[in-house]
């Protein structure tokens, strides 16, 4: 979409994200507003602006999760000793915003289940194993043309008490600032073609399918290392420089 100059801004498209209020989402009904909710005035400089990551610092293997999580990184090749138990797989796109424009040096996050579906977190009960290999948390920063990379595990389904028999879908979450405080998104990438994506009630709070294509990761074969990883590619898309400063729903 070219930038059109003469516009000063862009209005939100209110039918893209789920409504506040969506019972088969359980746990969402407790945390949806009961009245109307208030317009912010004119942004401040602060979230127009910032934060500055070029001068974060980010360890060798913040963005291998096969590796960030030992004991003694090392060289991989030395044995299979120490190394996260799953499908290794590329993440790996581009954050741009709405108009296609990359967002360079921004910060990338995310976080994962193992490749049995539990997290390591300590509220976290499936009967699935930890990986005493696998943190399950990566970080990057994007390149002058918005690219980013993580190399993991394929994380796996888990059930949620959602309903009697309720599963996520395989999903990595995502965190990326964008060009400014006010631009953070937080999102999730599901894998192409698994059957429990549009049977999960998270999924099915979104009125259009158009947006829930964009949280699937799709199959890179061209990106992916023969005898080693399959590659999935996430582009991000963050609202750009003419974005309207609207509460999302």
């Amino acid at each position: 979409m070219p930038l059109n100059h003469n516009k000063r801004f862009v209005e939100r498209d209110r039918t893209w994200h789920p409504a506040a209020y969506t019972p088969g989402y359980k746990t969402a009904v407790a945390r949806s507003p009961s009245q109307a909710l208030v317009s912010l005035q004119a942004p401040s400089v602060s979230e127009l602006s910032g934060p500055e990551f070029t001068n974060l610092r980010m360890g060798p293997h913040d963005n291998d999760l096969l590796l960030n999580y030992r004991e003694n990184p090392g060289r991989e090749n030395q044995g299979q000793n120490g190394l996260p138990i799953g499908e290794r797989i590329i993440m790996f796109g581009r954050v741009v915003d709405q108009f296609g424009k990359p967002v360079p040096q921004t910060l990338v996050e995310m976080w994962q289940a193992n490749a049995g579906g539990r997290y390591r977190h300590n509220k976290d009960s499936y009967l699935a194993p930890l990986d005493p290999n696998f943190g399950g948390v990566g970080r990057c920063l994007t390149d002058n043309e918005g690219w980013y990379r993580f190399r993991t595990v394929r994380p796996g389904p888990y059930p949620w008490p959602n309903g009697i028999n309720t599963w996520r879908p395989a999903h990595i979450h995502v965190s990326v600032m964008g060009p400014s405080i006010s631009t953070r998104l937080i999102t999730q990438m599901y894998f192409e073609g698994d059957p429990l994506i549009p049977i999960c009630p998270i999924v099915q709070t979104l009125n259009s399918q158009e947006a829930v294509e964009t949280m699937i990761g799709r199959l890179d074969m061209g990106h992916s290392r023969p005898m080693d990883c399959l590659a999935y590619r996430f582009d991000l898309v963050v609202r750009g420089e003419l974005q309207t400063y609207f509460e999302n729903v």
